[in-house]
């Protein structure tokens, strides 16, 4: 008589591209030596184990007899191995050539150091998109495993996960095991016989159930006091003898085998989902609350339990909406993907290169640095660092498979980062500058090539959901993982640790605060704006000469009129000179006299009009944006307007003419990933004056000499030291 229950326990043992060494080092001898030790005293247990390509590289430098020991449990028939994405990408990240390589890549490699047939692969983080079907099968893979509430999302009910299904796309189909949530969350942390007791249950219910086990194989000795639970307390010992004593009735089936002889229950077209927690932790924190409480509220409602199994969060990919960060490197990574596309299809590139750089390609996808739940993810600086060492590192291997040497200089318009504003790339054989004029003309990568590091690898502090529970301390505090497990803190003091930025960290970004702001609130995120810097979507284009690059903005989209009082921008070229001239009109005047950009030539704001005197342009690149602050002389000798941050990288201009003035002055410091200036007006006594928005006294006019730093909708390369302003008469 066949078994009443069929028990698949699948393992994920993962470490991702970048991690420190003596981290994985700690996790071999914590989790994945003694879990192996222990396994092969117990003959009676078989299981299926898949350990990530990062990892498996990594074991197989440092703790080779570690693999050899496995090929030895898999040539036994007492472990399956699983393949999956080489590098463990999010495979719906990925464009369909990379994923079928990702796959193909790791099967080859697992078959020829291991010397087992793959036949079924993890899904990194199970997150699924149907149009991934078709990619898998070609790649040569006839299962996977996902989490059950993607199959409840598709409307089946708890009695129907207890079985082999099976999913279709473009023709192709794949079987497909459900994973239990249950014993994901009893194993290992509830007592032994508690997924006995779950396991006699299923059987009783139907007999011959399947029952899937799959989870990180770091929860046996990595995760918190499971090591001491797992291997000292005996925990794993005693689950594993428990399964062999009870082996009339509960089969250790391998995951191959159930596929081989056992029809599936049916086709099923499982919707774009991952598992629960994962859904939730890509929303905002307020959403991520509110779902989690609607969750929780439907299944203990009667009316409502039937449809708590359709209460899920948002998809994997709106990481990238959440984290600006992980959009700019999944754009730089499709960049590199893209590239070595083209050089596929050109056939003129040299092969062995062009595989190096696949394969850094290959690296720069692994998924850890591109997300964040519950655990460090992109919040941890040397995963985001890996990832664009190696891109970048895949852009050099580029270069050299089509046979670039030397020094070139390059400059590229599109919308790299798809938010549908045109970004513009400026190359070179040592620098990599990637800017976005339509965000103040933020700098927000900077590559340093030779030394495969990006300088704005960086990350903005920005609230999370379980920043709730730091500040409710440690006494109080639930697990983001387990709201039933109190949370663990690592640190004193972390509630006073919470800070949130503003704005972006990232460079050449424009910052105006009120002058009685001090360095340390800035710092910490609490400083009060007065103003952000003035946004100006022009549409760029390059213009190409052997000595410089320049970006001019279509004639259309020259002129912004800011929302913001006291703060103007203009177009094209930086603007020289904000005149306030009778009957309140606004001109901006000058022009670069340089060809490589077009004249300014803007009009004013009530269609005045044009004066086209020539200003000194910015260097090869403009800027085209001045801070103005406005407010009434009354007669006034002189005043003294106070200007915050500006990167001091150009000379001061000269001094202008005389009469009344206001001076002011741009001191140059960097704060906080960006520059910032000072936007209210003050006396020289020191008492401070009300700021208006308009100069109503006829003929007074407020002249730049030198250009402030607001770079709204051009490519700023250089700045103002200072700058200078004053008010005067006509």
């Amino acid at each position: 008589m066949s078994a009443a229950v069929r028990f698949v326990f699948v393992l994920h043992d993962h470490q991702p591209v970048g991690n420190f060494d003596e981290v994985i080092e700690q996790a071999y001898h914590a989790s994945y030596l003694p879990f192996l030790d222990l396994f092969e005293r117990h003959r009676g247990i078989r299981l299926a184990l898949h350990t990530s390509g990062p990892l498996v590289e990594w074991l197989d430098r440092r703790h080779p007899d570690y693999l050899d020991r496995l090929a030895g449990l898999a040539a036994a028939g007492r472990v399956e191995i699983v393949g999956g994405a080489f590098q463990e990408p999010v495979l719906a990240m990925l464009p369909a050539r990379d994923r079928i390589g990702q796959i193909t890549a790791f099967t080859q490699w697992l078959q020829q150091r291991l010397g087992a047939k793959v036949s079924g692969m993890w899904v990194a983080e199970r997150v699924w998109d149907p149009g991934m079907t078709a990619d898998i099968v070609a790649a040569g893979i006839e299962w996977t495993i996902l989490d059950d509430s993607h199959f409840k999302a598709a409307g089946l009910g708890e009695d129907e996960l207890d079985r082999l299904w099976i999913t279709e796309g473009d023709g192709a189909t794949l079987a497909v095991f459900p994973v239990s949530e249950r014993l994901r969350y009893v194993i290992p942390f509830a007592a032994p016989h508690t997924t006995i007791d779950h396991l006699r249950w299923l059987g009783e219910r139907r007999h011959g159930a399947l029952a899937v086990f799959g989870d990180d194989g770091e929860k046996f000795g990595v995760w918190p006091d499971t090591h001491r639970a797992c291997f000292e307390e005996g925990w794993l010992e005693a689950f594993f003898s428990l399964l062999e004593r009870n082996a009339d009735w509960i089969e250790m089936a391998l995951p191959s085998e159930v596929v081989r002889d056992t029809l599936p229950a049916g086709p099923i077209w499982l919707p774009e989902c991952s598992y629960r927690e994962m859904t939730e932790w890509v929303l905002p924190p307020e959403r991520q609350r509110a779902c989690v409480a609607a969750r929780v509220a439907a299944a203990a409602d009667p009316t409502l339990a039937n449809a708590a199994q359709f209460l899920r969060g948002g998809t994997w990919r709106n990481f990238r909406m959440r984290y600006p960060e992980a959009n700019e490197m999944y754009a730089r990574m499709l960049a590199v993907s893209g590239r070595l596309e083209l050089l596929r299809r050109t056939g003129t590139a040299d092969p062995a290169t062009l595989a190096d750089a696949t394969r850094a390609l290959y690296r720069g996808q692994c998924n850890c640095g591109y997300w964040h739940g519950a655990f460090g993810g992109i919040y941890l600086p040397h995963l985001r660092n890996a990832i664009y060492r190696e891109l970048i590192a895949a852009d050099k291997a580029a270069d050299r498979a089509e046979g670039r040497r030397g020094e070139w200089i390059e400059a590229t318009a599109a919308d790299h980062d798809f938010d549908g504003r045109t970004d513009i790339r400026l190359s070179s054989d040592r620098l990599d500058a990637w800017i976005a004029p339509a965000k103040g003309g933020m700098l927000y990568e900077l590559d340093l090539r030779d030394q495969e590091h990006n300088l704005l690898a960086t990350l903005d502090r920005r609230p999370e959901a379980y920043h709730e529970q730091v500040l409710a301390g440690p006494a109080a505090a639930r697990s983001a993982v387990d709201a039933a497990q109190p949370a663990r803190f690592k640190q004193e003091g972390l509630d006073r640790m919470v800070r949130h930025d503003r704005s972006r960290r990232k460079s050449l970004v424009d910052h105006f605060w009120d002058c009685d702001v001090a360095a340390p609130a800035v710092a910490e995120g609490t400083a009060l704006y007065v103003s952000n810097c003035v946004f100006c979507h022009g549409v760029p284009g390059v213009v190409r000469q052997p000595a410089r690059i320049a970006r001019p903005l279509d004639a259309h989209h020259r002129t912004t009129r800011a929302s913001t009082p006291g703060v103007a921008a203009g177009g094209g070229c930086a603007v020289a000179e904000f005149r306030r001239v009778r009957g309140g009109n606004t001109r901006f005047r000058g022009r670069c006299k340089r060809d490589a950009v077009r004249p300014l030539g803007t009009t004013d704001r009530q269609g005045g009009e044009r004066d086209e005197r020539p200003h000194t342009c910015l260097g090869p690149v403009a800027v085209h944006a001045a801070w103005v602050p406005s407010h009434r002389a009354r007669g006034r000798r002189s005043r003294t307007v106070r200007a915050g941050a500006v990167p001091a990288l150009a000379a001061p201009a000269a001094a202008g003419e005389a009469g009344d003035r206001v001076h002011a002055r741009a001191h140059g410091h960097a704060v906080a990933g960006g520059a910032g200036v000072g936007a209210c007006a003050r006396e020289r006594g020191g008492a401070r004056d009300r700021a208006v928005d308009r100069l109503h006294r006829a003929g007074e006019h407020v002249r730049a000499i030198g250009q402030s730093v607001a770079p709204c909708g051009g490519v700023p390369v250089r700045a103002a030291a200072w700058a200078r302003l004053r008010i005067g008469s006509c």
